[in-house]
């Protein structure tokens, strides 16, 4: 954008003629009042020209000389409505000044007298405001009294003045500066009625005291608009120091930080950048309304009069196949075993069943080795948990395993004695390995509930409820409704035709259809929940189970979950998180790494290295991160596993693209591909492979490792030969053998050995039964042997054949 001169020339009140000298002067390049100029050089002109328009006319009062000591300075009865008052300025009527200019004539007569004893000073030319300096003593009361015209104005207009301190003889040091003092708290010069420092309190910075650095707060961005009226500068002004700098910026751009504290610094002034989140040390600290506000809403939210009662969430863990899932079915009346793969839970189911007691939500766990994370999660968020324990079978890895998650989350314990149907079913065992633990049964002296059961037959099912409704009595589970609803993500995944989907339970207050929720870098506004039914419910309260739609993405599975504001509230916090978590890489990847020769021996070493770059695409989060923990748990120092990327949904072209980039194979656990991706991969020969059985996979990728490397050689012994005589022909001498072992085949590898001492090693060149040319002789048969390049047989040698295959190399 741009504007012309004469546009620009009405409205700073100046001719076109003067206009285009002073921008030719400024190397504009202007030839005509036509011409144009920027916006903001014309803006800078305006600030330039409008502002010292007005403050001419109290100026143009002060043109006669001052005297030594003016206490009073009249200004144009026209100007004075426009002038603003300094601090310590106060206005005087006619009869007030009438009577201190006969006051202020006797103290200048008796000031005279006593500046005479030191030597004389000429007066000097800018008419200063101390008294000492001698002066005309004729021209001191002139300026004084100068009466306001009586035609502009029915009361006369109060004339500006200030305390005459000249009636006291030891005045203070610096009088001549007390005028301009009072202006720094005004913008601009106006106020000031001293007309020899007209343009300095222009350039006036901060209203920082004699001796003192003054100091300003900013937040970013720094706009260099803004940041002129901070330092008290003129924006056109800060832009010319800016290009001294080498920092070409125009009044409504920004500037970095280390570039505004040099220039406030050239100020003497010291900036101060506050980022989003920096606050006072906590000892400076002062709690503002908002805090007390948030503390007076957590008090309420604690306070024991709004807690009500809500439902045990429990979790059922236990080893791999002793019926954790058969027996949630029983309880559920459902069927999930029949489908889940290979009978193996993979995910976290999260269910609430109704009874005549009351609701009970339950979260189901997988029990194989690979989702401990899944276990302990469950475990960390549950208040009683069921240890499930198959009667024939006792104890195992991962019944401990689970044993210690149960423990280190303080959680109330009960074991369910699961199988009891089950031929070789012994209790008295599961009992005694439960007391080798320190988690002895009640009847047997302990203090765990211990409930036998049988999740096929539905046997002690009821008395398992009671124990669990039992417990959360005695627990007191409370929560209070009416809070801001926060909770944990049991689990989450990318569902085609709804997008991120987490499966939430709340723990306190009542999540609704609608709420902002906001969970690390990703945030949601809820726009569906369901049950466990995937019945549509409006609202979730303590203790529920559901299923929530309207995510930005897929959130980390275990992280806790609260509700905010609104949808932007939640975006920013969303994503000064995000910003958080890259800085935190960044600045880890910028550390110093050691450097020393083993350290370049181990890169040169890991350069080396062969490596399978996989693409992983899983169900869900949880089994996304199951799969990673057990591929990083292959260690082989042949091949190293890279995972290029470990996400949930199906497997996409842009997928096949990312993975023919990066030369990698594609991973999926179940979940399948998009329509068109089989052709996509088989034309840029990416490799896809699906399973769902999670040790499948394992087994699978250790395979794909193996063929990476080069295959070990064997060598494989055929058969041997006896040398029992050496017989003479045209082009060398050829050995009449006896197959003693094995085979001996034409032109396969041989080794002569003579006692322990190996004399050649080649091929069989000749090999002959009788004076017929054979291609195998079999042991106890008798042949004539030429092996190629050698002549040197001697009765006794021993002729060894061999091959040497190729054996998939081990990890």
């Amino acid at each position: 954008m741009s504007i012309r001169i004469h546009e620009l020339a009405k409205k700073i009140d100046m001719d076109n003629k003067s206009l285009l000298a002073l921008l030719k002067e400024r190397n504009f390049d202007v030839k005509t009042a036509s011409s144009t100029i920027d916006n903001i050089s014309a803006e800078a002109l305006v600030e330039e020209f409008a502002k010292p328009a007005e403050t001419e006319a109290p100026v143009e009062a002060e043109t006669p000389k001052a005297a030594p000591a003016p206490e009073v300075v009249e200004d144009k009865p026209a100007q004075t409505s426009q002038v603003r008052l300094p601090a310590g300025v106060f206005v005087k009527s006619p009869a007030d000044i009438a009577r201190e200019k006969e006051e202020a004539a006797k103290a200048l007569e008796a000031e005279k007298a006593a500046a005479r004893a030191p030597a004389p000073v000429p007066p000097p030319p800018s008419a200063p405001v101390p008294p000492r300096p001698a002066a005309p003593a004729p021209t001191a009361p002139k300026p004084v009294s100068i009466p306001p015209p009586p035609p502009r104005a029915p009361a006369p207009p109060p004339p500006v003045s200030r305390p005459a301190p000249a009636a006291v003889p030891p005045s203070p040091p610096r009088a001549a500066s007390a005028p301009s003092a009072p202006a720094l708290p005004t913008k601009g010069p106006a106020p000031t009625p001293v007309a020899s420092s007209a343009e300095k309190p222009a350039a006036a910075p901060a209203p920082a005291a004699d001796g003192e650095i003054a100091t300003i707060q900013v937040k970013p961005p720094i706009i260099v608009r803004e940041f002129a009226q901070l330092l008290g500068l003129k924006p056109f002004k800060l832009i010319s120091e800016l290009m001294e700098q080498g920092v070409f910026a125009s009044m409504n751009q920004t500037i970095d930080e280390a570039v505004a504290i040099d220039l406030a610094a050239k100020h003497d002034i010291v900036l101060e950048v506050k980022h989003r989140g920096e606050g006072q040390t906590p000892g400076q600290q002062q709690p503002t309304k908002k805090d007390i506000a948030k503390q007076k809403e957590k008090a309420a939210e604690e306070d024991e009069a709004n807690l009500e009662p809500r439902p045990p969430v429990v979790c059922i863990l236990g080893h791999v196949d002793h019926g954790k899932t058969s027996l949630l079915d029983t309880i559920r009346k459902a069927n999930v075993v029949s489908g889940e793969a290979g009978g193996i839970t993979q995910h976290i189911g999260a269910y609430q069943v109704s009874n005549d007691n009351g609701k009970i939500s339950f979260l189901d766990t997988p029990g194989h080795a690979a989702f401990n994370k899944m276990r302990a999660r469950g475990a960390q968020v549950t208040d009683i948990a069921i240890l499930v324990i198959a009667a024939d079978d006792g104890f195992k890895p991962q019944t401990d395993e689970a044993l210690k998650y149960i423990k280190d989350a303080g959680v109330a314990l009960i074991v369910a004695i699961n199988k009891m149907d089950a031929k070789g079913a012994n209790i008295d065992q599961v009992k005694t390995q439960m007391q080798q633990r320190d988690i002895a049964s009640e009847d047997w002296g302990g203090e765990t509930i211990t409930v036998p059961v049988s999740a096929l037959k539905g046997d002690g099912i009821d008395t398992l409820l009671e124990m669990i409704q039992l417990q959360a009595e005695v627990l007191e589970l409370r929560a209070n409704p009416q809070a801001k609803a926060s909770g944990v993500i049991i689990e989450s995944q990318l569902e085609v035709g709804r997008g991120p989907l987490a499966t939430v339970i709340v723990q306190r207050g009542t999540l609704r259809v609608g709420d902002a929720i906001v969970c690390g870098k990703e945030w949601a506004k809820v726009r569906a929940m369901f049950d466990d039914q995937g019945k549509n419910v409006k609202e979730a309260p303590p203790s529920t189970p559901v299923r929530v739609i309207g995510w930005s993405g897929t959130p980390e599975s275990g992280s806790t979950f609260t509700t905010v504001k609104n949808a932007r509230a939640a975006e920013d916090m969303a994503e000064e998180e995000a910003d958080k978590q890259k800085g935190q890489v960044t600045s880890k990847a910028a550390e110093p790494k050691e450097v020393s020769v083993e350290a370049l021996f181990a890169n040169i070493a890991a350069t080396q290295a062969k490596t399978l770059k996989l693409v992983i695409k899983s169900d869900v989060y949880g089994s996304a991160e199951a799969v990673r923990g057990m591929l990083e748990a292959i260690q082989s120092e042949k091949v190293s596993v890279e995972i290029v990327a470990n996400e949930v949904g199906l497997v996409t072209k842009n997928d096949v693209q990312r993975a023919s980039a990066a030369g990698a194979t594609i991973l999926a656990f179940n979940t399948k591909l998009e329509n068109g991706v089989t052709p996509q991969a088989k034309h840029h020969g990416v490799r896809i492979e699906s399973f769902k059985i999670i040790y499948e996979l394992v087994d699978a990728t250790r395979d794909m490792m193996a063929d990476m490397l080069d295959p070990d050689l064997k060598e494989v012994k055929l058969g041997a030969v006896e040398v029992r005589e050496v017989f003479p022909l045209a082009k060398g001498f050829v050995a009449g053998c006896l197959v003693t072992e094995g085979k001996i085949i034409r032109n396969a590898m041989a080794r002569l050995r003579r006692g322990k001492e190996t004399v050649h090693e080649g091929k069989v060149q000749t090999l002959k039964r009788f004076k017929d040319d054979a291609n195998e002789i079999r042991a106890g048969l008798e042949c004539g042997i030429k092996l190629d390049d050698f002549n040197g047989y001697e009765k006794g040698d021993v002729i060894e054949t061999f091959e040497v295959q190729k054996v998939r190399a081990s990890l």
